[in-house]
């Protein structure tokens, strides 16, 4: 299962969105910019990074940031 961490509007998110949707890849999103529950959540998976999205895989932190090299 694929939990992303986004923030609305950010264009790097709606990639990695867009990327997982093309190929029918299921995830779960949340908001980290406006649920304080979430952006605490994110921050533990990814070490206190801020940047998004933030792509957590069966419970495991797999990056932050999208593209190549990553951005967010």
């Amino acid at each position: 299962m694929i939990v992303m961490y986004v923030k609305p509007g950010c264009p790097y998110c709606q990639k990695a969105r867009d990327y997982y949707n093309e190929n029918g890849i299921e995830f779960t999103e949340y908001d980290a910019q406006n649920d304080k529950l979430r952006q605490k959540e994110m921050l533990e998976y990814s070490g206190g990074d801020l940047v998004v999205p933030c792509i957590v895989a069966n419970g495991e932190y797999v990056q932050s940031g999208w593209g190549a090299p990553l951005r967010g």
